[in-house]
């Protein structure tokens, strides 16, 4: 296969990455709009992750390295699954209440400029450099957000809105921290995981968690219903297994391409426009109108400058392609 062809392949793979991807906004949406607890809504989605990744993890490099590497060292991926899983998605599904799943999965897409951000606070090396460039790409990013809430939110956010539009920053800083931070872990033990194992380690590892916050919702709300049963399963099938395999599939093609990996990179815009239009054809929420229009095509435009910044600045580097390449397992 050409390199041309291989990279417009990768970029329709990472296309139907996002589109699966998208499925966690819509579908947590609809559970919160049937009534679903939030907390059955985040513990079930890795409840069921789990045994489905077993079925995975024997071809992407087997469950025993990750056995060994969490017996050596428990505490560490009990730190970084708590962060980049359990907090993660506990606030990503208690916003999923707030508004309509194009404005949680738009205002999420801050998660593109939040690793950057945490670099400093983990790295010692190279790695801890903020460039000036992407800074400034994440800046749009987080002003076509800003303009999403208050243009959806016309009349004010009120004091709910503002705990929601926390809750989603928090959980897309919470993610790339608990995935670097794990990851770097691993490079001081001189461990070798490809990504599937890790997200299969992290979701063991997070499952006291998960089981802990069954029981609370369990105690706070009763059983699930049968609905957000399926729903959650659906998530943990699409998002969990299906979009990640094809983003690791996608980001594999074209790991030595940094041009045609930042287009890779650049395709979870289209997860805004999924989910406008699952939400509308699915759960009847409304089309964002004037500001809140042009706030989600800023976080687009955005994540396609930051792909392409970050991929100009890794062409050549071995070590900076290295750090691009996406682990997303969400």
């Amino acid at each position: 296969m050409s390199l041309r062809r291989r990279a417009l392949w990768a970029v329709v793979i990472a296309l139907a990455s996002a589109l699966f991807f998208t499925v966690t906004y819509v579908f947590n949406r609809a559970a919160a709009v049937e009534g679903g607890h939030w907390a059955w809504t985040a513990s079930l989605r890795y409840l069921f992750t789990l045994p489905m990744l077993l079925l995975v993890v024997p071809w992407q490099g087997g469950a025993g390295p990750v056995l060994r590497a969490m017996r050596a060292r428990p505490w560490p991926w009990l730190l970084w699954s708590g962060i980049g899983f359990v907090l993660f998605y506990v606030c990503l599904t208690y916003a999923a209440a707030s508004g309509p799943s194009w404005l949680v999965a738009g205002t999420f897409q801050l998660t593109v400029i939040a690793g950057m951000l945490c670099a400093p606070l983990l790295y010692n090396d190279h790695r801890a450099r903020i460039p000036r460039a992407a800074l400034g790409v994440g800046l749009l990013v987080l002003a076509g957000v800003l303009l999403m809430q208050f243009g959806h939110f016309e009349a004010g956010m009120d004091r709910q809105a503002w705990i929601a539009l926390a809750c989603v920053a928090v959980s897309a800083f919470a993610y790339p921290l608990g995935n670097r931070g794990l990851l770097l872990q691993l490079e001081r033990d001189r461990v070798e995981l490809n990504a599937t194992q890790r997200v299969f380690g992290m979701t063991l590892a997070s499952q006291p968690c998960w089981i802990a916050l069954a029981a609370f919702a369990w105690w706070h709300a009763g059983a699930p219903s049968t609905g957000q049963l399926w729903l959650a399963a659906g998530v943990a099938l699409s998002a969990g297994v299906i979009a990640t395999v094809l983003f690791f599939q996608a980001t594999g093609m074209v790991r030595d391409n940094p041009t045609a990996l930042g287009a890779v990179e650049a395709m979870q815009a289209a997860e805004i426009l999924f989910s406008t239009m699952l939400g509308v054809a699915w759960l009847g929420e409304a089309w964002p109108q004037q500001q809140a229009l042009l706030g989600a095509l800023l976080v687009m435009v955005g994540i396609v400058a930051f792909a392409w910044v970050v991929s100009r600045d890794a062409a050549g580097d071995p070590r900076a392609m290295q750090d691009l390449r996406s682990d997303r397992g969400a």
